[in-house]
């Protein structure tokens, strides 16, 4: 039986707080919510489950934003159509990063942010990533675009960071000159 999780709300103050590095393996309790985060986030971007179970879609989700202040987040990406591949990781770290940057050119939404956010969010188009898997197995991925994307966002929730405060106040958008739009 599906159940939504109950994702905090961007004035609850525990997304301002920095998680803590988790013990691994993870125990039962963590790996049954990652499945309970992989199951909500793959029905969010199935139009019917979506509507059915009234999620607004989403492809990733960090543990602070359940309250959680453990490092850990998940993403799940539809690479083709109902096609999905998960991504689960453990005390992730940025290692290098490309010098370009980019922003999706529609602007990034957040599951803890339940309103439109006007503006581009400068990230890094390409990222390295390393940390470690639930049963604590090394991880190393190289990502772009919209990958590297949702991973800097959701590393950003690890470290009490929403987009919005990416956004330059006094030039929300950027030109095509200034930044590449993806």
């Amino acid at each position: 039986m599906f159940k939504s999780l109950d994702i905090l709300d961007e004035k609850d103050k525990r997304l301002r707080k920095i998680s803590k590095e988790v013990a691994l393996p993870l125990d039962k309790k963590d790996k049954d919510t990652i499945d309970r985060i992989i199951t909500q986030l793959t029905y969010s971007q199935i139009e019917e489950k979506a509507e059915k179970y009234n999620l607004r879609p989403g492809m990733g989700l960090a543990f602070p934003q359940l309250g959680m202040l453990k490092r850990i987040i998940v993403i799940v990406y539809e690479y083709e159509e109902g096609k999905f591949e998960n991504y689960v990781v453990v005390n992730p770290k940025i290692i290098s990063h490309s010098e370009e940057m980019v922003a999706l050119d529609t602007g990034e939404g957040c599951l803890s942010v339940n309103r439109e956010v006007e503006g581009h969010v400068p990230r890094y188009a390409r990222i390295t990533l390393t940390g470690y898997d639930p049963d604590g197995n090394k991880l190393s991925l190289r990502l772009r675009e919209e990958l590297a994307v949702a991973f800097q966002h959701e590393v950003d929730h690890l470290n009490g960071i929403l987009f919005f405060d990416k956004i330059d106040k006094k030039k929300p958008f950027f030109t095509e000159d200034e930044i590449r739009l993806i």
